[in-house]
């Protein structure tokens, strides 16, 4: 397997898979974690497993095989090693988990088409319905609360475990698995059985402002992120600032976040990271905008591949950062298999941001501290941004 530098969170919880990720305080039933590409693995990360720490990934490896040959689950003794390991990031998966892993990375998942949250009393409330989805299909709503999943009740359950249920992680469901689903809009109450199909996420929404001003938010960094952020840029208005959202923004494809970088760079480094001790870099493409006025407006939900890219930004003094301060997630992952078809992605080094900044554990401080939420934080940003000249 060729190496991979994984700047995000792990997908769920371990018994092999990490945490769903939450993108502000929704979630996509099915949502895109990140790293590099497979085209991208090697040319960034070396040679791939020879660069990884090999005492680290050996001794994970060796808890598996000597479980096997005991007649044990291999995937038990792997998160056994790499919980006594004490490796943050680390994460096992079994090899249809990897799968859709690396599916999420494509912007692409399993489920019925619902984004959903948790409302103060408990109840779990539809906040979008993806177009063409089964969701879509069966007429659910944006308002609309979900009761139950499969005839279990979902109130006062962490929305985690509701996009787990509506996913059926439980089960490994694939597409054209049917859940019932239990529904209300105001007095009506009624079910209704879905069949799970593969949809592809909605990862980069772009929205006008008056004065021309475009907001664009990047939910994940997943395939087709960057451009779409580049072409937004490009036909946002002439003169007209921009700001990007990346609050609640949990990783992605690093390659996506620097192709991002470069719609706003003309070339130059991105960030620095560490294999195993040996420094590499990340560099922007040329012949990025420059002089239209950028705001990145960021939150304690920014990690990862979006640290990197708010870090670049704000280094480069290219954008002004606005918000709280990020979660502080800089660590880079690689994979190995495991006996018994399994992968470990463990921790092998540490990114920087272009000034030589480490992100880990202290985040990134933004220029202008801003506590407010939703839209007020989106009218603060513009506030900045029209105090902004030309950024040449």
């Amino acid at each position: 397997m060729s190496g991979r530098d994984l700047f995000c969170q792990p997908r769920r919880r371990r018994r092999g898979a990490a945490l769903t990720l939450v993108f502000a305080s929704v979630l996509v039933a099915g949502a895109a974690t990140g790293s590099l590409p497979e085209g991208e693995r090697k040319s960034a990360a070396g040679q791939g497993r020879s660069t990884t720490p090999a005492s680290h990934h050996e001794a994970v490896a060796k808890a598996a095989a000597d479980a096997m040959a005991d007649g044990k689950s291999p995937m038990e003794a792997a998160e056994r090693a790499v919980s006594r390991s004490g490796d943050r990031w680390g994460a096992v998966y079994s090899e249809g988990e990897y799968e859709e892993f690396e599916e999420a990375l494509d912007g692409r998942y399993t489920g019925v088409g619902l984004w959903a949250r948790r409302e103060r009393d408990g109840r779990i409330e539809v906040t979008k319905v993806q177009s063409g989805s089964p969701a879509a299909a069966a007429g659910i709503r944006k308002g609309d609360r979900l009761r139950s999943v499969d005839g279990s009740y979902v109130d006062g359950r962490p929305v985690t475990e509701v996009v787990s249920l509506l996913r059926g992680d439980a089960t490994d469901a694939a597409a054209g698995t049917a859940v019932r689903l239990g529904l209300e809009r105001g007095t009506h109450a009624w079910n209704e059985t879905l069949r799970r199909a593969k949809l592809s996420t909605d990862s980069v929404t772009v929205e006008r402002l008056a004065g021309g001003i475009t907001v664009i938010r990047i939910a994940a960094f997943t395939k087709g992120s960057g451009d779409v952020v580049r072409t937004a840029v490009q036909q946002a208005p002439p003169d007209a600032g921009v700001i990007l959202d990346l609050r609640g923004n949990s990783g992605g494809l690093v390659t996506e976040a620097v192709t991002t970088a470069s719609a706003f760079l003309d070339g130059g480094l991105v960030a620095t990271y560490d294999v195993d001790g040996e420094q590499r870099a990340l560099h922007a493409d040329p012949g990025g905008d420059t002089t239209r006025p950028l705001v990145a407006l960021v939150d304690g939900g920014t990690m990862s591949a979006a640290e990197l890219l708010t870090g670049a930004l704000q280094d480069r003094g290219r954008a002004v950062v606005v918000g709280s301060r990020t979660f502080g997630k800089g660590s880079v992952q690689m994979p190995s298999k495991l006996p018994g078809g399994g992968v470990a992605e463990l921790t092998v080094g540490h990114y920087r941001t272009p000034s030589g900044h480490s992100v880990d554990g202290r985040g990134i401080t933004p220029d202008l501290d801003v506590t407010s939420q939703g839209q007020a934080a989106v009218e603060r940003a513009e506030t900045v941004l029209s105090g902004l000249g030309d950024a040449s």
